[in-house]
């Protein structure tokens, strides 16, 4: 079977999209004159559109390829995560955006040093960079492999286009420009699933039923294995790391932080969480179940050898569906990158700003601020393209996997911080520091003694301690850590006096407001 390759009216289609994401960072350039403006869009964008961008921000090409992967590779065990998102952010996004709103001015972050000093701010600050950075180099690798496989241009060639589109359009229009994208990218996205999916089942000898007849005969149906067991990828597991991940993402991640500042009101915001959350589990749920329709597919027509789960889907994109189509779907793709993307520098550059740069230099003008974030536009853009290269060894685990293992790993305490400062008025800085430094040794001796180096065979362990090595699976790593934290921190904070503390920043302050009103 011949490899086939995009035409001349797909290129045109893409080449297209991408000047219309130039033109957008162009059309909002003028009106980036502050920071405010620039990482917030002066708190006028309306709730369904920061909705749609919060939708946008949570899909980039790991929802686009790594899930249909996950989906013909396996069963639907990974899209348990995403399921628990929707209950916890029911259960705190009605005073998680007003404490946000009130409490800081840009970062994240700020709320953590307000609670427990400068340690936590720049602990958890870091964790949020390291987190996006792994992220956004799966993104580019992930877009690459999928670009190179469809045109057969150079990956590299590829990567500095894109690249170029992405850091244009962060750096001259700002998180205004991002977010209006990303209302386009949404439809965009929604479309091409369905419109994929509908084709694939109908593509299958016998439709939809056969469909679902093979996929459950061939146990790619189901979140199994069901066994409470932490050792292994269960549904447990899952479970248990989908509530610490909704914490982390609504709670304290500034990518979905800095929208809510973006929106009108407390009410605007929580609305299109809401909107945004509501949206992104079915279209999870959509491009799984693509992967699953992709498995009996290829059981009747089958793959040329040796391909990759992840470039399925962009081999039967350009293998079955006809010219024009097929750029419609391939510009979809490259949005759901530049959104997503483009969405993480502007946030990595409001951290670096409100954490680091004005903390070293605290007396510039908000003009030389502003000039000093568009700089770390740059140095972040540049810097995930090459981050891109680590994965190339993905090896066998799967791109969707090791991202949630380096967000299990990256995000060591951050949610264990958060709810420990929102919810106990006793703990304090010294409690919550000891507690951050077990989480850092508990975090290390887990990784370590975990994770194995080498080809096949030769691979060993970083450091076998035989019986005392951490064999429960690396997704609970970043749970146990959060718990650390907890645990730790409160017993060392009754060593230590009793803080004096904002009630803004606690929980009980929030709902002590709500009966006074």
């Amino acid at each position: 079977m011949n490899h086939p390759y995009l035409h001349t009216a797909d290129y045109i289609i893409i080449l297209v999209f991408l000047m219309i994401s130039l033109y957008l960072g162009f059309r909002f350039s003028a009106k980036q004159t502050s920071t405010k403006s620039y990482f917030a869009a002066n708190g006028k964008i309306p709730s369904w559109a920061i909705g749609m961008s919060i939708l946008a921000t949570l899909i980039s090409s790991i929802t686009f390829l790594a899930y249909p992967g996950e989906g013909y590779s396996s069963n639907w065990i990974l899209l348990v995560q995403g399921l628990m998102v929707p209950i916890v952010l029911l259960s705190m996004i009605w005073f998680i955006v007003p404490l946000y709103r009130k409490v800081i001015g840009l970062s994240t972050y700020e709320y953590f040093e307000k609670r427990f000093g400068s340690f936590a701010r720049y602990y958890s600050s870091m964790g949020f960079v390291l987190t996006h950075f792994s992220k956004m180099g799966t993104v580019f690798y992930l877009l690459a492999l999928a670009l190179a496989n469809m045109s057969g241009a150079n990956t590299f060639i590829i990567i500095s286009i894109i690249g170029f589109v992405i850091i244009g359009l962060a750096l001259m229009g700002g998180i205004e420009a991002v977010i209006w994208l990303d209302v386009i990218q949404g439809f965009m996205l929604f479309g091409c699933g369905i419109a994929c999916l509908i084709i694939i089942l109908f593509s299958v000898h016998g439709g939809p039923a056969e469909v679902w007849h093979i996929a459950s005969t061939s146990g790619r149906t189901g979140f199994g294995p069901y066994q409470f067991n932490f050792t292994k990828l269960t549904f447990v597991v899952m479970a248990i790391n989908g509530i610490f991940y909704g914490i982390q993402k609504y709670g304290t991640d500034q990518t979905i932080v800095q929208r809510y500042l973006a929106a009108k009101s407390d009410k605007s915001a929580i609305k299109a969480s809401i909107m945004g959350v509501f949206l992104i589990v079915p279209v999870w749920t959509l491009f799984m179940f693509i992967g699953t329709a992709l498995f009996v597919f290829y059981k009747q027509n089958p793959l040329p050898p040796n391909m990759r789960p992840d470039a399925v889907f962009p081999f039967f994109i350009v293998s079955q569906l006809p010219t024009g189509v097929v750029g419609l779907i391939i510009s979809s793709l490259v949005s759901a990158a530049i959104c997503s993307l483009s969405a993480d520098l502007n946030c990595l550059a409001a951290v670096g700003v409100e954490d680091y740069y004005k903390k070293i230099f605290p007396n510039k003008t908000d003009k030389q601020y502003l000039r000093s974030g568009k700089w770390f536009v740059v140095a972040a853009g540049l810097g995930s393209l090459l981050i891109a290269a680590l994965y190339l060894s993905a090896g066998d685990e799967g791109i969707l996997g090791i991202v949630f293992t380096l967000y299990a790993i990256f995000s060591g305490g951050i949610v264990g911080i958060f709810l420990l400062g929102l919810f106990s008025a006793r703990a304090n800085r010294q409690g919550l520091n000891i507690g951050i430094i077990c989480c850092i040794l508990f975090t290390a001796y887990a990784f370590l003694t975990s994770t194995k180096i080498g080809i096949g065979a030769n691979k060993k362990i970083l450091l076998d301690l035989g019986a005392y090595n951490f064999t429960h699976h690396k997704l609970m790593l970043g749970v146990y850590s959060h718990l650390i934290v907890i645990g730790v921190g409160y017993i060392a904070s009754l060593f230590f006096p009793k803080p004096v503390i904002d009630k803004n920043l606690l929980y009980s302050g929030w709902k002590e407001s709500k009966k006074i009103k």
